[in-house]
């Protein structure tokens, strides 16, 4: 087995993860910029970050379809040229529309990367090896997420507007993925089910695994074929046969996001400092946020081979539970204290001298206290008291809601982060999968766009007690459905775990 060759394929096509990750977690550094540049309000900032999923979306459900038809490799290099004229266009945009434009855009690479690449890999790789090399896709994206921390860390004091630095810097990357694709060899079973170039198809399994295994691998595919009477359509996926299936696709494509892991990543530094952190100390704890999900998913491609997918989702899952309820206790816990101190940090002389007049007063809850304020603010001192001076009274624990956040991040990274991919890369009978896990995937993007979406109104209007709580009950969901209805595809070739969930 040539394990170096195989390593070095999926690697260059998991790179796509990378651009993934980046794209997803630059724009924590950018929303403050974002926000002041387009005088965006809470629900124009939350499209703002949200609407590259919308580009996912229509990644999502095309990608597949079109790398049936045009084959896996070709489709991946038209996600990293999706990726350059993204980063490029949003770092030049001058208005508002220009900028989510330019966002999906680069949704649409993000939609058809993160379906594509583990379809790729999964296809190339040898059953021992196949959760390992497709949860290098995922240690890619934490990767890319770490990367966008740090590069937003040292662009922040940039002069002049940082945020163009920041999301522009990713176009370097992204055309450094679209060369090295091509040195990528096309799918071998996409090869030989669509094109039935079987002796090209050869030459790459043999340098995968030797003769034997190319012709084991290929007398395989053959038999798979075989059972198939035609290309799959969405139809297909509502037959009762595919009833076991869809259920584990949907549920853990819905819990992965539901559970609110991009709200973490897309507004790291704003958490960080709604528990009262200044804008140097969240953006650093952003960079630790990243390094746990970094080492943690290194970790989860150590053991996804070995302890299984099962028992790592139901791991994860109830850490996970675990770590969302803690912040919540944190952000119970606080206080909220007006006092000559906590009044120094208002900038806007008008709303702080209309603030004093509560001076000496605790407040138990963000919702106590915005009530206090309400009437006698203005609409837009209120609007602004919300979102920028409220952090400044808040008395928490905030080395608590640190450990729970990287707590929680460390949990995702082993379970729901890379087993969701290995997962769907491996259900999906060969026939069905490019448009099965294009719906699926359109789901999970769907999902994710929600939680994006509110996460600003979310921490505004009901604070952030009610919104990790809510987080954690569905960790809990997750957790029950992971028990319930999750199977074990641990060291079983592609037509085996086919065969074990039709029947």
């Amino acid at each position: 087995m040539n394990k170096s060759y195989t390593l070095f394929i999926s690697f260059i096509v998991a790179l796509g993860g990378f651009l993934l990750g980046f794209d997803s977690a630059v724009i924590s550094g950018a929303v403050s910029g974002i926000r002041t540049y387009f005088e965006m309000s809470d629900w124009e900032l939350g499209f703002s970050v949200g609407c590259v999923i919308f580009g996912a979306m229509v990644g999502n459900i095309s990608a597949g379809p079109m790398s049936d038809r045009f084959g896996r490799k070709s489709i991946l290099i038209v996600t990293a040229m999706l990726f350059t004229v993204s980063a490029l266009w949003s770092a030049f945009a001058t208005t508002y529309v220009t900028f989510v434009v330019a966002r999906i855009i680069g949704g649409i690479g993000i939609g058809g990367a993160i379906l594509i690449a583990p379809i790729y890999i999964a296809e190339i790789a040898p059953p021992k090896l196949r959760g390992s090399l497709v949860s290098l896709n995922q240690l890619n994206i934490v990767i890319g997420i770490s990367v966008a921390y740090f590069s937003n860390y040292f662009l922040k004091d940039l002069e002049g507007e940082s945020w163009r630095w920041m999301l522009g810097v990713e176009a370097i990357p992204a055309f450094l993925y679209f060369v090295a694709l091509f040195a990528v060899p096309r799918s071998p079973r996409w090869l030989i089910q669509k094109l039935n170039l079987v002796e090209i198809a050869r030459k790459t399994l043999v340098k995968i695994g030797g003769k034997d295994y190319a012709q084991l691998t290929i007398d395989e595919i053959h038999r798979g074929i075989a059972k198939k009477v035609s290309t799959g359509t969405v139809k297909d996926l509502v037959s009762s046969r595919m009833s076991t299936i869809m259920i584990i696709a949907f549920g853990i494509a819905f819990f992965q996001q539901i559970t609110g892991i991009n709200a973490i990543f897309y507004y790291a530094p704003t958490i960080f400092e709604q528990a009262g952190g200044s804008t140097d100390s969240s953006f650093l704890q952003a960079i630790v946020v990243g390094l746990t999900n970094l080492v943690f998913t290194l970790v989860a491609i150590r053991l996804i081979d070995k302890l299984g997918r099962k028992p790592l989702l139901i791991i994860g899952t109830a850490v996970m539970t675990i770590a969302l309820s803690m912040a919540t206790m944190a952000f119970n816990n606080a206080t909220y204290d007006i006092n000559d101190e906590t009044l120094s940090s208002i900038q806007n002389e008008e709303v702080r001298d209309a603030v004093s007049e509560l001076s000496g007063n605790t407040y138990h809850s963000q919702k106590e206290l915005f009530a206090a304020v309400t009437p006698i603010l203005s609409k837009d001192q209120l609007f602004s008291f919300k979102r920028n001076e409220v952090k400044g009274f808040i008395s928490i624990n905030a080395t608590l809601v640190l450990i729970a956040i990287l707590l929680y991040v460390a949990a995702f990274a082993i379970s729901l982060g890379p087993v969701m991919w290995t997962l769907l890369s491996e259900i999906f009978p060969g026939h069905i999968k490019g448009i099965a896990i294009s719906v699926v995937g359109f789901f999970n993007s769907l999902v994710s766009y929600t939680v994006t979406q509110f996460f600003p109104w979310e921490l505004t209007n009901i604070g952030p007690t009610m919104t990790f709580a809510i987080y954690a009950i569905m960790a809990l969901l997750s957790l029950l459905f992971v028990k319930k209805y999750v199977i074990e595809t641990k060291g079983k070739s592609l037509e085996e775990v086919e065969e074990l969930l039709i029947n």
